[in-house]
């Protein structure tokens, strides 16, 4: 057994459950525009769904209102209800071959329930990287008892796992509270 590629295979397996966090993230909203607010947002167009930066450009164009331009002008009343629809609680209205998306204030209420659902959006992501721990632990105890390592092997590669693991929680744990943060900002 390769304990190095299986540290590098848990590692890039962690890193890559941060970067979900993160996306995770940034679809919650803080009140403030941002063009990625939109990336999950589906339109059907031609009898399949499609993110809606496939059939327009969206941009930023305030603080507080992004902009919707649509190639195909047929799109823009199924852009505007896709957005409608979606779970984001936007109301966008047409301009022309624009749709403007204005960013409601958040209340202390929603910002709250924001604040809840980004600390379990954080659980969820600590408990992908304490399976991915216990996953390369089992492993280490197999190859231990198929004699493929030693004990000694095995103690320190569970410790070096475990480090691992700590840093990456440490990372969730500080990427949760910049969220909350940004999220009570007023």
């Amino acid at each position: 057994m390769d304990i190095a590629n299986l540290k590098n295979n848990i590692e890039s397996k962690m890193q890559k459950s941060l970067e979900n966090l993160r996306l995770d993230l940034q679809k919650i909203r803080t009140g403030r525009a941002h063009a990625g607010l939109l990336d999950h947002v589906k339109v059907e167009n031609y009898g399949s769904e499609v993110p809606i930066n496939q059939v327009g450009n969206v941009t930023v164009l305030d603080a507080r209102t992004l902009g919707v331009k649509v190639w195909d002008k047929n799109m823009s009343a199924k852009v505007e209800k896709a957005i409608r629809d979606s779970d984001l609680g936007l109301n966008p209205s047409s301009q022309g071959d624009l749709i403007r998306v204005p960013m409601p204030m958040l209340t202390e209420e929603r910002r709250k329930d924001l604040t809840k659902i980004v600390k379990q959006e954080g659980e969820n992501a600590k408990v992908a990287v304490r399976n991915l721990r216990r996953d390369a632990n089992n492993q280490l105890k197999d190859a231990q008892k198929k004699t493929e390592i030693s004990e000694d092997e095995e103690r320190k590669a569970q410790e070096q796992i475990q480090k691992i693991t700590d840093k990456y929680i440490a990372n969730i744990d500080k990427m949760l509270s910049e969220k909350e943060a940004e999220l009570m900002q007023i």
